[in-house]
């Protein structure tokens, strides 16, 4: 016989348990639900600003016959930084982008896909133009790529020549771009690039990218060019671009 006593208990504990099961489950809720967001924003791909071979205080010293104190800091620090700010924007609204709106003539996602190439290939190009700055332009230090250089230009001075050409011709946004080509015909090339990327070679690998959208001179030389060309050139780290050679061409 159950007593009164054991009638209220137990109903006691089961009123406990039925009362207890719906936060349980809200709470187990809440946390995967917290869990899944956060493993959500870890396989956000994060695009990293690459320092460069030197110091900001550095660079104004090496690179002084070339660009300003003041553009060494300006084209660093806020013009390529910002190609890796929204690439990373980018990177996050293609996460929510609709795909199924996709249009030739507008849609968000064409749009941020373009904008993710121009700004990859800002990115990438200002990286190799930092990398093979500082130096004092004697190729002799690059033996493998000064070797390579004479055997599909016939000269040094010839591959300068071209390579001059190429830049002085690129609009006033612009590359000029020593590129090797990998997949193709396995040569060196000099390619001519408008803004960040039409003219670029796919499978290309650039060993030498010279800026010439304005930003990269005009506060030292104004419409000078060519002049900053020549400069470009003269202070080139040979040893630095021949390690690159080495590590991704020659086998």
């Amino acid at each position: 016989m159950i007593t009164r006593r054991k009638f209220i208990r137990n109903s006691t504990f089961s009123m406990s348990g039925f009362m207890l099961v719906p936060g349980f489950i809200k709470n187990f809720l809440l946390k995967n639900n917290s869990n899944n967001r956060k493993e959500q924003i870890k396989m956000i791909y994060e695009w990293k600003f690459n320092k460069r071979p030197y110091s900001d205080e550095e660079a104004k010293v090496l690179l002084k016959d070339v660009m300003s104190p003041e553009t060494s800091d300006w084209h660093y620090n806020t013009h390529h930084k910002g190609y890796v700010t929204f690439l990373n924007n980018i990177e996050k609204e293609l996460q929510t982008a609709d795909r199924a709106k996709a249009n030739g003539n507008y849609s968000q996602i064409g749009e941020l896909k373009r904008r993710m190439t121009w700004n990859h290939g800002g990115t990438v190009l200002h990286d190799v133009y930092w990398e093979v700055l500082g130096g004092d332009g004697d190729i002799n230090k690059g033996p493998e790529i000064k070797k390579a250089i004479e055997e599909e230009f016939g000269s040094v001075e010839k591959w300068k020549e071209d390579f001059k050409a190429t830049a002085v011709a690129a609009k006033l946004s612009g590359w000029g771009v020593l590129v090797y080509d990998q997949i193709y015909s396995g040569r060196l090339l000099n390619v001519l690039v408008d803004e960040h990327h039409y003219g670029a070679i796919w499978g290309g690998i650039p060993l030498i990218s010279l800026d010439v959208f304005e930003h990269a001179y005009y506060h030292k030389d104004g419409p000078g060019r060519a002049k900053y060309i020549d400069n470009f050139i003269n202070n080139l780290n040979w040893e630095r671009i021949n390690n690159k050679f080495v590590k991704y061409i020659k086998k």
